[in-house]
């Protein structure tokens, strides 16, 4: 088995292991993995990895310091060995996989359309993470979407999870939203959510100079700005941000200028990982440290299912993902 692994301390080094094929056991499944989206989402993880516990998912072959880690990804697997006499050979999933190409898995909560992994190590985790969906109980699945899905599936759904919040807070009457880092794949989906929703507050994108043109013409924003062109922001508006990126420089200003008016900073995605705040910068005296929070998309999941059922979470993320 070839695993790809992280240093948790520099997530810049990494290292593939070749270990021993796990050897199943009664009620278990071997899968093959097939495929996996790599994107600045799984940053989001690495840099996350001991807060959140994106590292314990799957544990790390020959590392007997806990040095190193595998991020997690969205992909595909196929079963190519079954204990499990409700899992047969041949059967594809989607969901949560390391870097790797095989993976153990105890089923439990099994139906036709899915199964959580029953792993000792993973019960304290989130559920959401631990779902795997059978493509077999899928009536409209089409194999050719499978690489627009590992790439948008997770980053949509923290959209939708983002409007929705947002909504039920009724926007903790904002006259506007920034989002930060405006042409990524999370921030359109969250723009295109609150332009559908009709009764969002303005919403205004930052991006580079080189993707302005681009998320201009994306039709969902109301207004779009440059970096080097923050002065054009309105400070003296109620304002929401939710920051995809992480960029202390960006941060420090839009914190120290809307002082007040900004009512919540949503962090959604670090991948300015390698440019940290901390407390001793002057940028870092300027960020408004109580009214940042980090935005856990699994714990919204939870509770919209605990609100809905599975069924009518399942029916309104559709939606949104289809709109």
């Amino acid at each position: 088995m070839n695993q790809f692994q992280t240093l948790k301390s520099d997530l810049t080094k990494s290292r593939i292991i070749k270990a021993d094929l796990p050897i199943i056991r009664d009620g278990e499944i071997l899968l093959k993995i097939e495929s996996f989206a790599f994107t600045a989402n799984n940053v989001t993880y690495g840099v996350a990895g001991d807060t959140i516990g994106y590292w314990k998912f799957f544990p790390a072959a020959q590392n007997s310091d806990n040095s190193w880690g595998c991020i997690p990804m969205w992909g595909f697997a196929e079963i190519v060995e079954s204990k499990n006499q409700n899992l047969d050979v041949g059967e594809r999933l989607f969901g949560y996989f390391p870097a790797a190409d095989s993976l153990v898995l105890s089923p439990v909560k099994i139906s036709d359309q899915s199964f959580s992994d029953g792993k000792e190590h993973r019960k304290e985790l989130p559920p959401v993470y631990n779902n795997y969906l059978r493509l077999n109980g899928e009536s409209n699945y089409d194999p050719s979407m499978d690489p627009i899905r590992a790439l948008l599936f997770p980053l949509h759904i923290t959209a939708f999870c983002l409007c929705d919040s947002l909504e039920e807070d009724q926007y903790i009457g904002a006259s506007q939203i920034i989002i930060i880092s405006a042409s990524s794949k999370t921030a359109i989906g969250l723009a295109q959510g609150l332009a559908d929703s009709k009764i969002s507050p303005k919403i205004v994108g930052l991006t580079s100079v080189t993707n302005s043109k681009f998320v201009e013409n994306l039709g969902c924003y109301d207004e779009v700005i440059s970096y080097n062109q923050l002065e054009q922001i309105d400070y003296s508006q109620g304002t929401v941000m939710v920051d995809m990126a992480g960029n202390r420089e960006i941060l420090g200003t839009l914190h120290g200028k809307l002082g007040d008016n900004m009512f919540k900073c949503l962090t959604v995605g670090m991948t300015h990982w390698d440019n940290k705040t901390t407390a001793e910068d002057a940028l870092g005296q300027a960020m408004l440290r109580e009214k940042t929070e980090f935005f856990f998309a699994p714990a919204h999941i939870q509770k919209r299912i605990g609100d809905w059922g599975h069924d009518g979470y399942a029916k309104k993320t559709n939606l949104f993902m289809n709109a």
